[in-house]
């Protein structure tokens, strides 16, 4: 009863005061703002009046429906932020507005923007009497200022330099951190991706921590394969649980990354060293499927990553190296010798683009560093390239590096000296550079990884100069530098193929003491098994004769007269070129030494082991070898003495 009298009072007034006036028609005049000048009485009652869901609805459809209107102070702003060129003429004709926190807020980034655009010091900005005022203003009604100019206001703030303890940079933080939880996702995705890229590196910025943990919480409103590339590059590095997340989102949105968010995602993993074989499986096929067309930046790029996780994919590189065959004439020195160095530790040689490689690097060695030049050689030697124009390619080789060889570093110079023993290129000038003990006297005590590899590739150096270069004479490696042969070679995880070929050879020598397992040899080379047979084709025992190959020198009897020392090399997967039976380059090194020393080599590549299942296949196999290694020997020895 009470509400029904109150509706019909209103009736009552409303018809006194506005008999024209209807409740449907009172809607769109409040709309209009036409009954501003009304009694709040007669609004509240009419409002009471219309109350039905219906008529509320009608309401706000016309309310929106309404424009904005813009103030004159409005129109002013916006003029002065699309005009204004530089920062002092954005200051000075901001005195004469009045404007409110938003505003401000707006005039203040684009101030940044133009600091930035001009490259002037923000400091002069900072200490301006005006921006001090102009900072001011929304630190008074900072909660009324929008979530988009406040995420504006921070990061003009970041870029400007302001004090990281200043008042108005904490409270303009604690306002984003208050907000965090009603942000859109993405305008905390693109805080974060800023606040990585200006914050200086070891610098902790508890905001960033902040943004960090809520977009681990809310990662599945994470939408957009772009906003997932970003996040995975910028943010990721920061948090671990949260890349997991993103590599879980790129995985499912794959199939709608553009070619520049397949870059960036690969970038991203590479960079973080995270080798998801999905993800990294998924961005190959639809790289492939979608046919992109690739520049050379990207290309550069993708090879890169590819090289970093070790991840092959052949119909990737296919791509890789056809597409980058075009450009190389006109390809950045850097980019030429960045991508050689990528496809040789992916073990991937396409001969039509390393012949590309080595004519541009002929044409334009004027413009190549010396440390360029060394590692497009390092480049090669690791595949065992050699260019179809040999004498002009190392003439040039040469006369790059001839009176250079003091100026690179120890580690660099070595690199370079090994690649020439391995290319067959190397001068007693580089031997003698290398092998001097000034040069490496401090590697020997050297333990880490790195160290190891330096001193193994001292050894290869030592061994051709002993092996392969009769006119040199000295210096060589010390005897304290060869006895720690042992301690450097060995210890690691037997493979399948290693195991099964020692128990075959163990059956094949009967005797135990007539076969020697992983012999380090002084030249660096560890010998997988080795034999030594009679004039009579009889094994003899191995550890009583005088090894001159080992470091100290094997048992005291010495070696019988027409006998010859067999060793076993196994060949792995990897230490062939991707889809080939071709040996890297070390490896083809390593024959040449083993060679040289008097050995008789027998190879025994996986992929004729493999398919042998039965013992006595395998048992066969290897009889068969050395039987035919010894008649070669014959061969050769009967053909040497009808020559003399």
């Amino acid at each position: 009863m009470a509400a029904r009298l109150v509706q019909r009072s209103g009736c009552c007034l409303l018809a006194l005061s506005a008999p024209l006036l209807t409740p449907g028609n009172l809607l769109s005049a409040v709309g209009k703002r036409v009954i501003a000048s009304a009694p709040a009485q007669l609004v509240s009652l009419a409002s009471l009046h219309t109350s039905s869901p219906l008529q509320q609805t009608d309401r706000l459809s016309v309310m929106e429906q309404q424009p904005c209107t813009r103030t004159p102070e409005h129109e002013k702003v916006a003029e002065l932020i699309e005009t204004a060129s530089t920062p002092e003429e954005l200051l000075e004709r901001s005195k004469d507005l009045c404007m409110n926190g938003n505003q401000t807020t707006l005039i203040i980034s684009k101030l940044s923007r133009l600091v930035t655009e001009k490259k002037q010091n923000p400091k002069n900005i900072l200490t301006d009497s005006h921006f001090q005022y102009l900072l001011q203003i929304p630190m008074k009604e900072i909660s009324k200022v929008q979530s988009s100019n406040l995420l504006s206001l921070v990061k003009s703030l970041y870029s400007l330099g302001l004090e990281k303890n200043s008042h108005e940079l904490r409270s303009v933080e604690q306002e984003v951190r208050w907000r965090l939880r009603r942000l859109p996702l993405w305008q905390m995705a693109s805080l974060a991706s800023f606040m990585v890229t200006h914050t200086q590196k070891g610098k902790q910025i508890e905001l960033l921590n902040d943004v960090v943990k809520n977009l681990e919480l809310r990662w599945i409103e994470i939408e957009g394969p772009k906003t997932v590339a970003m996040l995975m590059t910028k943010v990721g590095p920061l948090s671990e649980s949260l890349m997991d997340r993103l590599e879980d989102k790129a995985l499912e949105l794959a199939e709608q990354f553009s070619l520049w968010d397949i870059r960036n995602s690969l970038m991203a993993l590479a960079l973080q060293n995270r080798r998801s074989i999905p993800l990294l499986r998924a961005l190959s096929y639809y790289l492939i499927q979608k046919h992109f067309v690739l520049n050379v930046n990207v290309l550069v790029d993708l090879a890169f990553a590819y090289a970093k996780l070790d991840f092959h994919q052949t119909q990737v590189f296919q791509k890789l190296a056809s597409d980058l065959l075009p450009h190389v004439p006109k390809m950045d020195h850097s980019d030429m010798v960045r991508c050689a160095r990528s496809f040789a530790h992916l073990r991937w040689l396409n001969l039509p683009l390393f012949e590309a490689f080595a004519q541009h690097a002929m044409e334009n060695a004027d413009k190549f560093s010396v440390v360029q030049m060394c590692n497009l050689i390092l480049a090669f030697a690791y595949l065992n390239f050699q260019p179809s124009k040999q004498e002009v390619f190392y003439h040039m080789v040469h006369a790059k590096l001839e009176g250079q060889l003091d100026t690179l570093d120890t580690h660099l110079l070595i690199d370079v000296v090994w690649s020439l023993c391995v290319l067959q290129q190397v001068k007693a000038t580089h031997l003698q550079a290398v092998l001097t003990p000034q040069c490496h006297s401090h590697l020997l005590d050297d333990q880490s990884l790195q160290g190891q590899n330096y001193k193994l590739k001292l050894l290869h150096i030592n061994a051709t100069a002993q092996l392969e270069c009769a006119n040199y004479q000295g210096p060589f490696l010390s005897m304290s530098a060869l006895s720690a042969v042992e301690q450097m070679m060995g210890g690691k995880k037997p493979t399948p193929l290693q195991i099964s070929l020692q128990e075959e050879l163990k059956k094949v020598a009967g005797d135990p003491s007539n076969v020697c397992f992983d012999v380090n040899t002084v030249y660096g080379w560890i010998l997988d098994a080795e034999m030594v047979l009679s004039s009579s084709n009889k094994l003899l025992p191995v550890k009583n004769l005088i090894a001159p190959h080992l470091p100290h020198a094997g048992g005291a009897l010495p070696l019988p007269q027409g006998t010859r020392r067999l060793v076993f090399l196994r060949w792995e997967y990897p230490n062939f070129s991707s889809q080939s039976k071709d040996l890297l380059g070390r490896f083809v090194m390593a024959q040449r030494h083993l060679q040289a020393a008097g050995f008789l080599i027998i190879d025994v590549p996986y992929y004729e082991w493999l398919p042998l299942k039965s013992e006595w296949q395998k048992a066969a196999y290897l009889k068969d070898k050395m039987r035919k290694v010894m008649a070669v020997e014959m061969a050769r020895y009967t053909r040497a003495q009808g020559d003399s």
